[in-house]
């Protein structure tokens, strides 16, 4: 494929993922927003952010054990996609979806067992633990319809066809964003009125990627046959993997939402907030990811190296433009950002020293969300396992190692949780980047 039609089909993968993308960081400005303005009930705003920060998190730790139901999903039907092999492309598609709706199912039957285990765990304060709790037992009836999107979303981007992809996302994430709104301010609902913004939301997504599977794919999704067997083994060894891999990312992002929320709710408030920042600038390196992975199954699977190296060179230069981009918006529109987040003035003070995080973020973190998506479009899920369980060490090894130093409090504290962040990121690119040519090119 020649530079320029190169080029053309990774905007044409990458822009309609990135419109998209670009309502997810909304979506948790907005559901923080409206906490941050809800001045009901004890404990205040910071109260209200850490009970919507808490809440999420234990969706986190949930929902991401089951990424690979979009990853994984992703880059088989791609590799199929390459190959022509139609019925293999519906195969996959229904195996994810029985899955889904099965481990969502058992997930609402476990519901209780699951938050009281939880906050053996986690530590807050009782008001931010019973936001939290109200917050989960709404969002879980949304389970069924998340864990499905999952599987679709991941199918559509294998079959080439983000703009799918992106249209059930608006849906889901402009829907949320009004609905948080209307039902928390319009209708009176207050806090609760986040979670039932998400649930209505969620399984709104879910109608629309059905309906799009019994018209645009009727012909393939529904086509006459047996489900066929053939490659489960397969399709479950590899999930194996990106189950690990879900743990190693889980124990980071968990682990840094739990750790903030021990230095009380200003904190935790400062660093959900910095976070969801932070990564406002994935959403776009995302769609390049995914463009990367939907491009690599299907060189992979036709058996094109001058696509596969092409796809790798082009995402990059793609990918690290957006990095240079962001760090000169971070740097005018930090504390903007942060006063858009909420109003109590004790929050914006205290989350502007870490302003200078803001700055570094996109050079590790561009490299590290890019090599995924080829790495997940390789079905490299050995080394996308290696990856994420070394970054997690990497992440609590500086934080084990900072708190023998000198047991840090207070502002301190959350500086040396974010650079453990920070090494995270770096050992993921590190090791992606060393070990390519071993993982990628001999899927070839």
């Amino acid at each position: 494929m020649e530079i320029k039609a190169l080029n053309r089909e990774i905007l044409r993968l990458a822009v309609p993922s990135i419109l998209a993308n670009l309502t997810v960081p909304l979506v948790g400005m907005v559901d923080i927003a409206v906490a941050g303005h809800l001045t009901a009930g004890a404990g205040g705003a910071a109260a209200l952010i850490g009970g919507i920060s808490i809440g999420t998190m234990l969706f986190d730790l949930l929902y991401w054990n089951f990424s690979f139901l979009r990853v994984g999903t992703g880059g088989l039907t791609a590799q199929a996609f390459g190959r022509g092999d139609m019925a293999e492309s519906k195969n996959i598609l229904w195996r994810a979806l029985l899955l889904a709706w099965i481990s969502a199912l058992l997930m609402i039957a476990i519901q209780w067992l699951v938050v009281k285990a939880a906050f053996l765990f986690v530590t807050c304060t009782p008001e931010v633990q019973s936001l939290a709790t109200r917050y989960f037992y709404i969002r879980i009836w949304a389970a069924p319809a998340t864990l499905s999107l999952f599987a679709l979303k991941g199918w559509f981007i294998g079959m080439q066809d983000t703009v799918s992809a992106m249209a059930a996302d608006l849906i889901v994430n402009i829907g949320n964003m009004l609905l948080s709104v209307g039902l928390a301010f319009g209708l009176g609902m207050g806090f609760d009125g986040v979670a039932w913004g998400t649930v209505i939301a969620q399984w709104s997504g879910f109608l629309f990627s059905f309906a799009m599977l019994a018209t645009k794919y009727r012909r393939v999704a529904f086509a006459q046959g047996r489900l066929s067997l053939r490659g489960l083994g397969r399709f479950f060894a590899m999930n194996g993997n990106l189950v690990l891999r879900s743990l190693g990312l889980i124990a980071v992002y968990i682990g840094f939402t739990v750790i903030s929320a021990r230095y009380g709710d200003t904190l935790l408030a400062v660093s959900s907030i910095v976070m969801k920042i932070l990564l406002i600038f994935s959403y776009f390196t995302d769609g390049f990811a995914y463009a990367g992975e939907a491009l690599t199954g299907k060189a992979i699977g036709m058996g094109d190296r001058d696509l596969l190296l092409g796809t790798i060179r082009y995402t990059f230069i793609w990918s690290m433009s957006i990095a240079v981009v962001f760090i000169g918006i971070y740097a005018v529109t930090g504390v903007p950002l942060f006063r858009l987040m909420t109003s109590d003035t004790t929050v914006v003070e205290a989350a502007r020293e870490f302003l200078p995080w803001l700055l570094v973020m996109p050079l590790l973190g561009c490299p590290a969300f890019t090599w995924d998506g080829i790495y997940l479009g390789a079905t490299a899920s050995g080394a996308c396992r290696n990856t994420s369980l070394l970054s997690a060490a990497g992440f609590f090894a500086v934080w084990l190692t900072g708190l023998a130093a000198g047991h840090p409090s207070g502002a301190a504290a959350i500086h040396l949780l974010m650079a453990a962040y920070f090494v995270h990121l770096a050992v993921r690119t590190l090791y992606q980047t060393v070990f390519w040519r071993k993982y990628i090119l001999s899927e070839k």
